[in-house]
């Protein structure tokens, strides 16, 4: 797979000396959906503003689709859509004529076909003739995912798609971004909504204090760092775990009534089977035993408290 944006060595340090983003080095694959994690003051949204042309980069370079975002701006920007974190509209103006001028502004030539095809998509078709300001906040995001999409970019950047949406709209933008994927376009998105990610990225990175720590296929990421949890159900409540069982990390939970064991599920022991067996001459039998793996959060915390040790 063929890679659609490269960033190389992008640096930008502010006039106070604020370093807001150190050497980033990061290549998008043509397609896929890239999610970029990170904690509020990170340098995510300074990272997409750079590659997006609103802000300038102190060192580096970004390249879309083979264009140069500063020797050759115009046609790099025609191949990037962006949807902000932050609602802004004209509130008196329709969501037709709001789309439409997004598109000629990119000097797009007019195709009202193709506006409709992405207002049907996003159930806006019906809102085509109403003002922004009588809409809700979930259809005033989609109006902005609308606007991104209008010139046709092969890039769109969503920053915080989901934010002030209910549980169901953020499921249908979910099910649209994957068909925007399956057109052809590459998705890349920020998200403080974990489960997001999990949900939908191809890879995901992480950025912290600046600092790109980490990028990963998903499941590559899951299985290198995830751990799993067993649990064991007792027949019957234990006030305390008896000493034979100090060889494994343990907790008691439910008043006594179940274990609790964290293990690597990679490790060539995970010490499982052992620590059955030791139940079993301690004479101590559970009803039922289920495991869990880490989810996508727990790496995310671990990741952001550990910083660069925490890598795979």
């Amino acid at each position: 797979m063929s890679d659609i944006l490269t960033i190389t060595d992008l640096t930008k340090t502010y006039a106070s000396g604020l370093k807001a983003l150190k050497p980033i080095n990061l290549a998008i694959r043509r397609g896929e959906i890239f999610a970029l994690l990170g904690p509020n003051g990170a340098g995510k949204t300074t990272l997409i503003s750079i590659i997006c042309g609103i802000v300038t980069p102190s060192a580096g370079s970004v390249v879309a689709d083979g264009h140069d975002i500063q020797a050759d701006y115009r046609n790099a920007r025609m191949k990037i859509g962006l949807v902000p974190q932050e609602l802004t509209s004209d509130r008196w103006e329709t969501v037709w004529n709001t789309v439409r001028f997004s598109r000629g502004l990119y000097g797009r030539a007019p195709n009202p076909a193709f506006l409709e095809r992405v207002l049907r998509d996003l159930s806006l078709w019906d809102k085509r003739n109403d003002q922004l300001q009588t809409l809700s906040g979930g259809m005033k995001r989609r109006v902005m995912i609308a606007k991104a999409l209008s010139h046709e970019p092969m890039i769109l950047f969503l920053d915080e798609p989901s934010a002030g949406v209910d549980v169901e709209l953020r499921r249908d933008m979910w099910a649209l971004v994957r068909r925007l994927r399956d057109s052809g376009v590459t998705i890349i998105l920020t998200t403080h909504y974990i489960e997001e990610a999990e949900e939908m990225a191809d890879r995901i990175g992480v950025i912290n204090k600046g600092e790109l720590i980490l990028v990963e296929e998903k499941k590559a990421l899951l299985s290198k760092l995830g751990r799993k949890q067993l649990t064991l159900h007792l027949q019957a409540p234990l006030a305390a775990l008896p000493e034979g069982l100090g060889a494994w990390r343990l907790a008691l939970r439910d008043g006594g009534q179940t274990i609790d064991y964290d293990f690597d599920a990679n490790a060539r022991d995970t010490g499982v089977a052992a620590l059955l067996r030791r139940l079993d001459e301690l004479g101590i039998p559970f009803t039922d035993i289920n495991t869990q793996q880490s989810s996508l959060e727990d790496i995310f915390v671990s990741l952001v408290q550990g910083g660069k040790e925490a890598r795979p």
